[in-house]
């Protein structure tokens, strides 16, 4: 049976190869009438499919296309804005040559991966996993210059790992000596030994620690210096700063709210905290209204108050006030909710599918949690589903997956733990219902309950993608932890008495 293909997406397919015959510059565009005669002596119920152009034979026959292959590129046609705008700026420049560079891992299979049922490239999982292990390891001299951020490297690795099934039982040792090295005496962590602590070192730290469980990697955090710590980063306006005397921003208050809660540290603010002499007395104080501050005009979250909204920068927000009370409560108290899910909405790409972070930028595989992530908190504030979950899983299966393992900002780029980890992530957001319930009870009893009220219910019933074997672990929407790691943590602090 003959296969149907337009002259633009043949014209488009990376399979395409162009014959030797030069084209004349002088050579004058054919008439409509010419091309349409000519379309017209294209074989009908032949399996012969041929280029036509204003050079003859100027394209050889590659024959038909699969099926699979022409249902994804009758997707994208669907889902192709038909508008562009004039004239062409840079942001519209780049923003089409990386989609002639993605499109041919959105129309077929360049990396030859085995093909789950709706024809779209497998979850490479043993591949994955062997790269995210290898960074588990030692490293080369030339990742000195990452020195810093080896609490993140060794978080985005135990995450991606977990959410792809793997045992991790193996590294705790390793983690929790790594972790034991690279605390602060007054508290918090650094990248490594002798390192100055840093609220990003101490959530990946912490998180790190959660995930591999067990009562030496929680013991070997101590608390009362973290809850000093801390106290030294709550800010008179309610913010957090990320070190001593560092930036203040919306990732300081979401990090400093997750290790509070998962260590279930009084919120009351210690004797010492500088925020107690401007009248602050607990780490909320404050902390809702500067939180709303950072919302731009565009409905998005920023880093701080008068700066770009960003899509990290969201997910940081609408957590920081999903752990702080219930997100039905707190997120439109705080969040003028239509305007953010507009700003959120357009962040999704067309026709990639996949999500970028700022207004005129390019799709990254890594906003698949960072606003993939989003969507579970602003529908446990509207009671409403509100994003387009199978385009998400398409462009991380299709389009985010590197040949020889990890995952990818987006075709092109090479992989790494970062942007394998939130790939993952989003995969999972994309897989999974996770519901808030108020009625729900476990961990977080008394304090900063709410991020103790998610539950899953089941999995994604609508136009899925994915087989059994792309179905990646549940992923907890406000820790970013394995289902179940972060309650466990929680609960052996709250069995403590005191510190």
């Amino acid at each position: 049976m003959p296969v149907r293909v337009s002259l633009r997406a043949r014209h488009r397919n990376m399979r395409m190869k162009k014959m030797a015959a030069p084209k004349s510059s002088s050579a004058e565009a054919p008439s409509a009438e010419a091309l349409s005669s000519r379309l017209e002596e294209l074989p009908v119920g032949s399996d012969r499919i041929e280029e036509l152009s204003d050079t003859e034979n100027e394209y050889e026959d590659i024959g038909t296309i699969t099926q699979a292959e022409q249902a994804h590129i009758d997707y994208l046609e669907s889902v192709t804005i038909p508008i562009r705008d004039e004239p062409e700026t840079e942001s519209s420049k780049a923003q089409r040559e990386a989609f002639e560079d993605i499109r041919p891992f959105l129309e077929g299979n360049p990396n030859d991966f085995p093909l789950n049922i709706f024809g779209l490239p497998k979850l490479q999982r043993e591949k994955h996993a062997a790269f995210l292990k290898s960074a588990l390891g030692d490293y080369p001299s030339k990742f000195a210059p990452m020195d810093a951020a080896r609490p993140w490297l060794l978080y985005w690795s135990l995450q991606g790992l977990t959410a792809l099934g793997c045992d991790i039982s193996e590294y705790r040792e390793q983690v929790t000596h790594t972790f034991s090295m690279a605390a602060y005496p007054t508290g918090g962590y650094g990248g490594g030994y002798g390192q100055y602590p840093h609220l990003a070192a101490t959530y990946a730290a912490v998180l790190s620690l959660t995930i591999v469980g067990g009562t030496d990697a929680y013991e070997s955090i101590n608390r009362r210096a973290m809850w000093h710590f801390l106290g030294q980063m709550k800010q008179p306006d309610g913010g957090f700063t990320m070190a001593p005397g560092g930036e203040e921003d919306i990732r300081g208050a979401y990090c400093g709210l997750v290790v509070l809660s998962l260590l279930n540290l009084p919120l009351s603010l210690p004797p010492d905290a500088p925020a107690r002499k401007h009248g602050l007395t607990t780490f909320l104080d404050k902390l809702g209204a500067w939180v709303s501050s950072c919302q731009t005009f565009e409905g998005g979250l920023s880093a701080a108050p008068g700066n770009e909204a960003h899509g990290a920068y969201a997910f940081c927000g609408l957590a920081c006030l999903s752990i702080m009370g219930p997100p039905k409560a707190t997120l439109p108290k705080h969040i003028d909710l239509p305007r953010l899910i507009h700003w959120m909405s357009y962040r999704q790409c067309a026709p990639e599918g996949g999500y970028n972070g700022r207004t005129n930028k390019l799709v990254d595989g890594c906003y698949s949690h960072w606003i993939g992530g989003c969507w579970a908190l602003a529908e446990a504030a509207t009671g409403r589903a509100l994003w387009n979950r199978p385009a998400l899983g398409r462009y991380i299966l299709a389009a985010a997956q590197f040949e020889d393992g990890g995952l990818v900002d987006k075709p092109g780029k090479r992989p790494d733990g970062y942007h394998s980890c939130y790939n993952i992530a989003g995969l999972s957001h994309v897989q999974h219902n996770y519901v808030y319930d108020e009625a729900e009870s476990g961990a977080g009893s008394v304090l900063l309950d709410a991020p103790w009220r998610w539950k899953t219910q089941g999995r994604y019933q609508g136009d899925v993608l994915w087989g059994e074997d792309d179905v990646v672990g549940q992923v907890h929407p406000i820790f970013v932890t394995p289902w179940g790691a972060a309650e466990e943590c929680r609960k052996y602090f709250e069995a403590k008495e005191g510190f």
